[in-house]
């Protein structure tokens, strides 16, 4: 097994290669990914709060507002 200090010795394009490796192994749908419990009711929280004030906005819209603030 390679060490922290052994890949801090790399270049950056070194340690980047394993990393995007390692990224692409992660299931790219979202049923392959299990959620526990505890996520599955935080996710039921968060929809019954949008039904009950449905006043949310596109992410695209808020990214927008909140950069013209800055």
């Amino acid at each position: 097994m390679i060490s922290l200090e052994d890949i801090k010795k790399l270049s950056v394009g070194e340690r980047v290669q394993p990393a995007e490796d390692i990224w692409d192994t992660i299931p790219t749908c979202v049923d392959d990914v299990p959620l526990t419990e505890a996520q599955k009711n935080e996710l039921d929280r968060r929809l019954e709060l949008l039904e009950a004030d449905p006043q949310g906005r596109p992410w695209r819209e808020a990214l927008d507002r909140i950069q013209a603030s800055q």
